[in-house]
């Protein structure tokens, strides 16, 4: 096996860098390099927009994280919070949340969840200018609130000192406080008294918000639990088969690509096209190279990672470290299969050979010889094996004696 690899990798770095067997110049080769690195570039920019073309979970179902926050959560004010984000920050340029649900659905593949698109229209009804309005009011009292917090945290802290300065009877001349402690504790107790009476508005306003009919609807439908497993059930779903699907379009994406270049690849061999070889050598690896990142990134993240973890997590509780393990099994399986895929139809000695025989090709460069030369004159390359069984000279790489049909099989090792 390792014998295989050492000789795929030399026959690899042989075409990456020579002409009809003949080696690039270094101008050429970093003509060439530098063709791959901007071809390269524009494959991945390629791949990451074909993969964004069909809706993401979030894109698909994009109340699901607003909604499972809401039933997480625990403090008592929750309904009025996820209420109060129906109401943007600049009402006068912003399109209403069902259109934006629907927009992502403009140039892509997919369609915005029905429940997501109906969890917008409840937000649409309740954001209105009489609760914007409420809303409005809140915010202005609670940023009042805030300013008069930060102004008791101030005037304790000097109500502290002075403090400490009367006991130890200090003249108030000598004080470095602005004000006296008498007047530092009535500050407080006002600012106390304030923000208590505003917290009770707020409190309130809060309360009329949400005894509104169209924010009653809204959260008794956030509240129905039928409603929520739907979402979270089909966001789970699109969430599993995601990588799979952005897998399946980057495909489609490489393998025309992969397809074209192998065409072309192999007409220019048996043509004698050397330039036009190389060039076709290297799109076919670099269009590989993004193909087998991209599957070796599905298999972290995708159905098949799902899958195996599901079992792993069912038979072997908590022993999630085992994963690993099939990795460390299954990456160079998948590796090994790679080689063999390349072996078989890139680098098969056998059926280059083949089709160079019948074409009256040199077996080794492919360029045209005369029926009866042994070497090529054109690479030097000695064009014949003597069969183990008959003793005759028989084509290199073929399988069968051209004399006595015996297997070759053990000589073109």
């Amino acid at each position: 096996m390792f014998a295989r690899i050492r000789r795929l990798l030399s026959q690899f770095f042989s075409k990456s860098r020579t002409i009809n067997n003949e080696p690039l110049n270094k101008v050429s080769l970093i003509v060439i390099i530098l063709i791959d690195i901007f071809i390269l570039i524009n494959v991945f920019t390629g791949l990451d927009d074909i993969s964004r073309w069909y809706l993401s979970p979030n894109m698909a179902y994009p109340c699901y994280s607003e909604w499972q926050d809401y039933r997480t959560k625990t403090t008592k004010d929750k309904d009025y919070e996820i209420v109060r984000l129906s109401f943007p920050n600049n009402p006068k340029y912003q399109l209403s949340f069902q259109q934006n649900y629907q927009q992502v659905e403009a140039g892509h593949l997919g369609k915005v969840s029905k429940t997501c698109l109906q969890y917008a229209d409840y937000k649409d009804k309740i954001n209105n200018p009489e609760k914007q309005q409420i809303v409005k009011t809140i915010d202005q009292k609670q940023a009042k609130i805030s300013r008069l917090e930060e102004d008791d945290r101030t005037i304790k802290a000097q109500y502290d000192s002075t403090l400490l300065e009367k006991i130890a009877g200090q003249d108030r001349q000598q004080s470095i406080n602005q004000v006296s402690a008498e007047k530092a504790k009535q500050a407080l107790e006002q600012n106390n008294r304030q923000i208590s009476t505003l917290k009770q508005e707020n409190y309130t306003l809060k309360n009329e918000l949400l005894t509104k009919p169209e924010s009653i609807s809204f959260i008794a439908f956030l509240k129905d639990d039928n409603q929520f497993r739907e979402v979270d059930k089909g966001y789970q779903k699109a969430l599993f088969w995601y990588p799979s699907i952005q897998l399946g379009f980057q495909c489609l994406f490489l393998l025309p690509l992969i397809l074209i270049a192998l065409s072309v690849h192999k007409f220019a061999q048996g043509r004698g096209y050397g330039l036009i070889s190389l060039i076709s050598w290297h799109l076919l690896v670099i269009f590989f190279i993004p193909l087998i990142i991209k599957i070796f990134e599905f298999l972290q993240i995708g159905a098949i990672f799902k899958f195996i973890f599901d079992i792993i997590s069912v038979i072997f509780v908590g022993l999630l470290f085992l994963i690993n393990y099939v990795y460390i099994l299954l990456i160079p399986i998948i590796g090994f299969g790679i080689i063999q895929l390349f072996q078989k139809f890139v680098f098969n000695a056998k059926l280059q050979a083949a089709s160079r025989v019948q074409k009256s090709c040199c077996v080794n460069c492919a360029k045209k010889i005369r029926h009866l030369d042994t070497y090529c004159p054109h690479c030097g390359y000695y064009q014949y094996i003597e069969c183990q069984n008959c003793h005759n000279l028989t084509y290199k790489h073929l399988s069968y004696c051209k004399h006595c049909g015996t297997s070759q099989a053990s000589s073109n090792l």
